[in-house]
């Protein structure tokens, strides 16, 4: 298993070690200790499923008063994944990390509370998994506007399938002040 850390902190890409036969393959998708030896070190309280089809954008999510750590994966189909920090006084703020996530690469994105995350569909469907660190809160809930020029995110797609809440977003600078504080633990 290999964890690599991306420019922004707490971010880590994971590639689980896959194992191919003319089977099909088999992969640990989480083993707590080999995680938290990758910098993976939190409990994980909540699975979400989601399945959506091509063109589709979801996001940019966040909660506020109970931060959601997340460890994404595509299991069917492939994703366009993107982590914005938005955590005030972090040195990467405003920056993201995006990665192309499929059921073919198995490769996972952790992103730490207090990111911003989102993800286009970019095969016929997708099916997503989430592993969170705390529970969803429908009143904490956060989103901002995908394509906000202030974050420069180059989506590969100009029209996606949006939700009224993602299409009616704020950007950034409108919500700043409601934003959480970086701290490097």
């Amino acid at each position: 298993m290999k964890f690599r850390k991306t420019e922004i902190s707490g971010v880590v890409l994971v590639e689980p070690d896959m194992h191919r036969d003319e089977r099909g393959f088999f992969l640990e998708s989480y083993h707590q200790r080999k995680y938290a030896d990758g910098g993976i070190d939190r409990l994980f309280v909540q699975d979400n499923h989601s399945c959506s089809a091509k063109g589709t954008l979801r996001g940019l999510h966040m909660q506020l008063a109970r931060p959601q750590g997340k460890l994404v994966r595509a299991i069917r189909g492939s994703v366009w994944d993107v982590a914005v920090d938005v955590r005030r006084g972090s040195p990467t703020f405003g920056r993201h990390v995006a990665v192309e996530l499929s059921a073919e690469s198995q490769l996972q994105l952790y992103l730490p509370p207090g990111l911003a995350h989102g993800f286009l569909v970019t095969s016929e469907t997708a099916e997503f998994e989430y592993k969170c660190t705390d529970f969803y809160d429908p009143t904490s809930e956060l989103a901002i506007l995908w394509n906000d020029p202030e974050l420069a995110i180059p989506w590969p797609i100009l029209e996606p399938l949006l939700s009224a809440k993602d299409r009616d977003a704020p950007r950034l600078a409108e919500v700043m002040e409601q934003l959480p504080a970086y701290s490097p633990n």
